[in-house]
């Protein structure tokens, strides 16, 4: 029997209203950052959300945890609607849900020392925990995360890149949280560093049973980290699968595509086209109708302008939102 989702994404939209210069081009434009995504995540699973830039990963993550206004959809965690909750309900929710950063030094706070950033979720969900407690619990995480535990009177300033995100992965795991979602925590950091920093995350996530969403551009190193994989294009999802069989056999042709430009080493199935080359950014403001990717897709057919397709499991397991998925796979 299987067991529950941890969370469950329901057609969750996050659509901004464009002002100033843009306003002259594209009157009462709308952004649409995030667009009915849906997706589950089950305990102590880690999802890899992967895409170019600009494409949502990041805003779908706040949405997740309710860090944005005018939300819509259901984010349901353990059965609850948390769009339900109120301010102070929500509150309580956040000590199960954490999040990482892209930026580790701006995300800690320069006046705080290392003992008062970590401590900080303690101080806020735990206020009953003596300080003599706290302390301990504080170098018990330093020493996990490879900080050393007499560095705690320390100041972010003091510290590496690398060093800057421990600490801001000691203080999002401190009260051993359900899920921890991390944005990009690697992608500002050396590449010897990034090793470290995802062999850490593993190693947390398996000692304590964490579920992780784990936003990057990166795909080796969301290959080497996750079960299961989202890629996004213009705020949609267009492909869902499990890791070895995205790599293997991708189906949606921008899925190919992304997979071609980073990963060229890497076998992609052949068709009667090649993958289309990926420009550096993505389209601003993507086709008002049908798919968004059309205008960059060598299998782009009429239907392709006039339907959006909807992401439907093509193979079992391996979901697609392509019109021409089954015939692609």
């Amino acid at each position: 029997m299987m067991r529950p989702p941890l969370l469950s994404v329901r057609d969750v939209s996050v659509h901004f209203h464009m002002t100033g210069s843009w306003l002259s081009r594209h009157p009462a434009a709308v952004l649409k950052a995030v667009d009915e995504v849906s997706f589950d995540l089950a305990p102590g699973e880690t999802l890899g959300l992967v895409g170019e830039s600009g494409c949502g990963k990041s805003t779908l993550g706040r949405a997740v945890l309710r860090l944005l206004p005018n939300i819509q959809g259901r984010v349901v965690w353990l059965g609850e609607d948390l769009a339900k909750l109120d301010e102070e309900a929500m509150r309580k929710k956040r000590r199960e849900m954490q999040i990482v950063f892209q930026d580790p030094l701006a995300a800690l706070d320069p006046r705080m020392t290392v003992g008062e950033i970590i401590a900080e979720p303690l101080r806020t969900f735990r206020p009953d925990m003596l300080a003599a407690e706290s302390k301990a619990k504080v170098q018990a995480m330093m020493a996990g995360v490879g900080l050393l535990p007499q560095q705690i009177n320390r100041y972010p300033h003091e510290f590496s890149g690398g060093q800057c995100q421990r600490i801001g992965i000691a203080r999002a795991m401190i009260l051993s949280p359900k899920l921890l979602i991390c944005d990009e925590p690697v992608s500002s950091l050396d590449v010897s560093i990034q090793g470290q920093i995802v062999n850490l995350l593993l190693d947390l996530q398996r000692d304590a049973g964490t579920a992780m969403l784990f936003i990057s551009h990166n795909l080796a190193v969301v290959r080497h980290l996750s079960h299961r994989i989202l890629v996004m294009y213009a705020g949609r999802l267009v492909e869902v699968a499990a890791r070895d069989a995205l790599f293997a056999a991708p189906i949606h042709p921008y899925t190919r595509a992304l997979l071609a430009a980073v990963l060229p080493a890497m076998p992609v199935p052949r068709s009667d086209a090649p993958p289309p080359a990926l420009p550096e950014a993505a389209t601003p403001l993507p086709p008002r109708t049908g798919c968004a990717f059309r205008d960059r897709c060598s299998h782009a057919l009429a239907i392709c302008a006039q339907a959006v397709p909807p992401l439907e499991e093509t193979i079992p397991g391996h979901w697609a939102a392509c019109h021409r998925a089954r015939e692609l796979a």
